[in-house]
């Protein structure tokens, strides 16, 4: 469609060139930008525009055009929103997807701009309304009804007790108090978002001074909140049982029908089958679902064509009536994945996708031709960087060959020596930002049976339950690892064959010959990697047809080895090379070869010249991260097999397990714009980032559930839900909340203080809105570290030649400067692997630690568990998970020396210590007042306090019995540290 840029209105030109959101109200038939400190702010007379503009990882742009219409705004000045929306997308280069939005009845996506909530204010423009700015009035009661677990739809009704049903959760906004009111069949999610808005009542209208109240529904006056509550309706009285409010009225199923827009008519299209054939790309067409009217727009159709499309999918909603439709208008080539969702196949169309700088460029140009400014448009794409592993590389490492339905531990030497005809279980401990991490993964070999894959998920999953789920799972397969596999393993190498009794068993009765890898024979590797911490040997086919100019290569025959270097490769991968050779024939003489000069030998070995590619193979990039809430219910259901509903989709997939026929999963939808509070505890999610899948499960989910996991992420995989060609390969990681791993908190503003909070979603929120506190638990959830097994002294071509590269890989986190100090004096580096923390447990026995006998046995418990990640220990593994480490257990004599050598240096430590505690502490100036009073859960709080610091209204003497340790030594911890110990004792 070629576009004419001079009948644009000014008010759109320069628009959509950098990431954020544009907001433009419609004002006498004219778009007019508002003011940033307006976004959010919509009058019920008005209509508005609002523009989306996302700047995606690949350097393109990507656009959503909205235009909300308020119940009171004309229908001309409505019709006017959406034929400028057109002509918005038109300027735009015609890809944006177009969304009508009307008052009370906005899409998940719109709402989500706007985070917690918009609350539609009386007055307009056109209308001849006056705005009417709520601060400035006398504060007016008022009743709003809230529903939605992900975003909130809220809406005022009439302040009266006929306005309250049992469905749904109202906020009574008073002068001096805001009441949450929750229907009993109101969700705990539900609950909790609706927080969310009280919290944005008291900060807009409240200035952020004033009481909150829950109620919950049925609770007699006895409750103080729930009388004066009440008393606002003239007192309690039962609700009668009802439908729910107007605003959450679902829409029936519909026949899907399909329209054709031609020459301002609009004909129904009869078909057996919805297929893509049937749209025409130089027509319009109108898709009818019921609750969306989708308006198809072909690539060659005039904007004037397109404008009155727009006109008439607006006048076939006014004509039946049906307001709560929604209007989405998308463009041949640029679809949503929804839209292609209701047809019965939808073929990739490369050619109609433009890539990012040829798409710009377009745009740009034609911008340019008008006079406008176009260097926002024509940045170029970020350059591609190698993907950084968010995982730490200094960590314990174990590796099991699956094996005859059992698992193999195997030697340090061999741990990653992997065969592709087989199947590994790895576990890894490491130290994340606050806490000890641990992941747990299976690595399936491109030819491995699927028996051996069956028993390796089996074995691994076992681990994990064993450790409560507080380990992180992963499902990865050959040729399709993340970084942070590589990094655990630094340098791999990964053998053809295999060793285990199913691959053997496997190529006897199928008449294959065993090619296993053997030191005698022939064999060609391929190096690749990013560094001496990331290094790969992958054999291939003995073939000159392997070769790639872009990579370095060994070639054995028994003794004869050459490397053969590409003309496109770097001197660090050369370098990668020689330190394979390292590993692969170490003290062995190699002959090196450079592509374009090789001998006639290493043709002859490789079965003669043949063509070979130069180009480097890509990995494929992440994308934009993606976040989907699986809905959990119950239910005795009577099939043999859960089902994994996806119903956006219309489709049902069977999930691999069986025997759990109590739980299933109906559905899975889009969260817009997430954030970590969108993780709520009850629910299953899935982050897509398309190289690798997430399942987070929260740690109230049903533990049947909990093992299914890996089931729903895989048939996430099958299922392709974004449409996005997943590989069936692609991995899959497993996290469990309150266990989650660097590599997935980066997607998000991760505040690990939120994951020390327990109860559900609503207890959370409430407590947070209440006062900053949280609600106590019986016993605290961080994990215990897991150390299991990587060797002390490991063999030399393994890993000598990568340390050279890291000498800052020798650290210990989370100790003091005094304490590495001290440590070091007392440590032998050549005792033990330079990737592994160095084990100190004993440099602080348990008999020295100071006031031990005068402590309470509490206050010993909790200065143990502050103490935990100070005092770097090697904790046995539990047995469930351990498997043939004990050969691997420090030499108790040479601990007992190390201890006994330190005797002295402890003692006058703790001499020290013992002094400093007996100083007079400064309390700040602040009042003392006693614990009972300073809990969250006392019968006569504390008022007038900082709640968020009461533990400094404790006397010294005090804090030192409930804390084990002084005020200074408090506050010396990590954030992280005081905040569980706070939470233990009800002061958080």
């Amino acid at each position: 469609m070629s576009v004419s840029m001079k009948d644009l209105d000014p008010a759109f030109r320069g628009s959509g060139q950098k990431d954020g959101l544009e907001i433009w109200r419609i004002e006498n038939f004219k778009p007019v930008p508002i003011p940033a400190s307006s976004y959010g702010k919509f009058f019920m007379g008005d209509s508005y525009i609002i523009l989306k503009t996302t700047a995606l990882k690949n350097g393109s742009l990507r656009h959503d055009i909205h235009y909300w219409i308020g119940k009171d705004t004309s229908q001309d000045e409505a019709g006017t929103a959406a034929i400028l929306t057109v002509e918005l997308d038109a300027a735009l280069g015609g890809r944006a997807v177009q969304y009508r939005e009307v008052q009370g009845n906005e899409t998940e996506k719109f709402l989500s701009y706007f985070r917690p909530c918009i609350m539609p204010r009386p007055g307009g423009v056109s209308s001849g309304f006056k705005h009417v700015d709520v601060n400035d009035q006398d504060h007016e009661t008022r009743l709003y009804v809230c529903h939605g677990k992900h975003v909130v739809h809220v809406k005022e009704v009439p302040f009266a007790r006929s306005s309250l049903n049992h469905d749904d959760i109202f906020i009574l906004d008073t002068k001096s108090k805001i009441f949450q009111f929750n229907g009993s069949n109101s969700s705990i999610q539900e609950r909790a978002k609706a927080l969310e808005v009280v919290q944005y009542i008291k900060d807009t209208f409240h200035e952020g001074k004033c009481e909150i109240a829950s109620v919950e529904d049925g609770r007699m006056m006895a409750d103080a909140e729930a009388g004066e509550f009440w008393g606002f309706f003239g007192g309690f009285a039962p609700l009668p049982r009802r439908a729910p409010a107007e605003g959450n009225e679902k829409h029936e199923e519909t026949a899907i029908k399909l329209l054709c827009f031609d020459q301002g008519k609009l004909e129904p299209v009869n078909y057996e089958s919805l297929a893509h054939e049937l749209l025409q790309t130089n027509k319009c067409y109108f898709l009818d679902c019921g609750a969306e009217l989708y308006v198809w727009m072909g690539r060659t159709t005039s904007l004037q064509e397109r404008k009155g499309a727009s006109e008439a999918a607006e006048k076939l909603l006014s004509d039946s009536n049906r307001t709560k439709t929604h209007i989405i208008k998308v463009i041949e080539g640029f679809e949503t994945v929804m839209f292609k969702s209701k047809f019965k196949e939808w073929p990739q169309t490369p050619d109609l996708k433009l890539s990012s700088e040829d798409g710009r460029g377009k745009v740009a140009a034609l911008l340019k031709r008008q006079g406008l400014n176009v260097k926002g448009l024509m940045k170029a794409a970020p350059a591609k960087e190698e993907p950084q592993s968010y995982i730490d590389c200094t960590g314990n490492l174990q590796v099991w060959r699956v094996n005859d339905k059992d698992k193999a531990l195997l030697s340090s030497s061999d741990q990653s020596k992997f065969y592709t005809g087989d199947c590994y279980i790895f576990q890894y401990t490491y130290a994340g930002d606050d806490k000890e991490e641990c992941l747990i993964g299976t690595w399936f070999g491109k030819k491995s049976v699927e028996e051996d894959r069956v028993t390796a998920v089996s074995l691994a999953s076992k681990m994990v339950e064993s450790a409560k789920f507080q380990a992180v799972q992963a499902r990865l397969y050959e040729g399709k690892e993340p970084v942070q596999f590589f990094v655990i393993f630094q340098s791999l190498q990964v053998f053809k064959g295999g060793l285990s009794s199913g691959y053997k068993k496997f190529i006897a009765e199928n008449g294959i010959d065993d090619d296993s890898y053997s030191e005698e024979g022939l064999a060609l590797f391929r190096i690749q990697g990013s560094g001496p911490e990331n290094m790969q040997a992958i054999q291939v086919e003995p073939v000159a047809s392997s070769l790639n100019s872009s990579y370095c290569y060994i070639l054995h025959d028994g003794n004869t080895v050459f490397t053969w270097a590409g003309n496109l490769t770097t001197a660090l991968d050369q370098e990668l090379m020689e330190r394979q050779l390292d590993v692969i024939k170490p003290n062995t003489q190699s002959r090196s070869q450079k592509e374009g000069s090789e001998t006639d030998q290493i043709w002859s070995l490789l079965g003669g010249k043949s063509e070979y590619s130069s180009q480097k193979m890509v990995r494929e990039l992440e994308s934009d991260p993606h976040l989907f809430s699986c809905v959990l219910s119950k239910g005795n259901l009577k099939v043999s097999t859960l089902k994994l509903y996806f119903s956006m989709l219309c489709r049902t997939l069977p999930v691999l397990h069986s025997k759990f026929i109590f739980e299933s999963i109906e559905q899975v939808k889009e969260i817009h714009h997430f954030t970590q509070d969108d993780l709520m505890t009850e629910d299953v999610f899935i982050l897509d980032c398309h190289t690798s899948i997430f399942v987070w499960v929260g740690q109230q989910v049903d533990v049947k559930v909990r093992l299914q996991a890996l089931d729903i992420g895989e048939k996430f995989v099958v299922l392709d839900f974004l449409m996005e060609n997943l590989a069936r390969e692609t991995p899959i990681f497993t996290v469990t909340e309150g266990s989650e791993p660097p590599f997935f908190t980066r997607f998000f503003t991760w505040d690990s203080a939120k994951s020390l909070m327990h109860g559900n979603s609503y207890q959370r929120k409430l407590a947070i809105v209440k006062g900053g506190g949280a609600p106590a638990l019986d016993k605290p959830r961080r994990r215990t570290p897991v150390y299991s097994g990587r060797s002390t002294t490991q063999d030399k071509s393994q890993r000598s030649r990568s340390m050279s590269f890291s000498p800052e890989r020798v650290r210990v986190r989370g100790r003091s400067p005094a304490f590495t100090a001290l440590a070091a004096n007392f440590e032998s580096s050549s005792n033990r692997n330079l990737s592994t923390p160095p084990v100190v447990k004993k440099l602080y026995p348990k008999s020295l630690t100071p006031d031990s006998s005068n402590t309470s046995s509490k206050s010993s418990a909790i200065a143990a568990l502050a103490g935990s990640s100070d005092r770097p220990t090697q904790t046995p593994t539990p047995e469930s998970i351990k498997d043939g480490s004990e050969s691997e257990k420090p030499k108790q004599v040479e601990d007992a020396k190390d201890a006994g050598a330190m005797n002295n240096r402890v003692e006058s430590l703790t001499i020290n210590e013992d002094a400093k505690e007996n100083e007079p502490e400064d309390d700040e100036g602040l009042p003392i007042y006693p614990y009972e009073r300073l809990k969250t859960t006392a019968a006569d709080p504390v008022t007038e306090i900082d709640v968020t610091r009461r533990e400094t209204y404790l006397s010294s003497a005090e804090f030192k019995e409930k804390f084990g340790m002084t005020k200074e030594a408090f506050s010396k911890l990590p954030k992280w540290k005081q905040n569980r110990l706070k939470i233990d004792l009800q002061l958080f």
